[in-house]
């Protein structure tokens, strides 16, 4: 299973309680998402896959989750008006953002 799958799958298996725990707070999300990016670097993986990582991530929450703050709020608008071009480099964004928060 590729790694991208993986990060998916792991946010999807999530009980109910640990998902609002995360994503409740948008502090609490970066750090989770910056505890996975740091953990994807640990395993070696390159850049390019945890931006592959993080899109699918971010589709399953733009798809399945709704936002519960201001910032989760803005960050789907943005991810629902951009195409399939523009994701990769918010993607990209975000693992940098969440790669400086830990």
């Amino acid at each position: 299973m590729a790694h991208e799958d993986r990060a998916q799958n792991a946010v999807e298996n999530l009980s109910q309680e640990d998902k609002n725990e995360i994503l409740n707070n948008f502090q609490n999300f970066q750090d989770y998402l910056g505890n996975k990016v740091k953990q994807g670097e640990r395993l070696g993986l390159s850049e390019e896959a945890l931006t592959k990582a993080a899109k699918r991530v971010a589709d399953y929450l733009a798809d399945k989750e709704e936002p519960r703050n201001r910032e989760e709020y803005l960050l789907k608008q943005l991810w629902l008006v951009a195409d399939e071009e523009n994701k990769k480099p918010l993607a990209n964004t975000l693992v940098k953002l969440a790669d400086q928060t830990n």
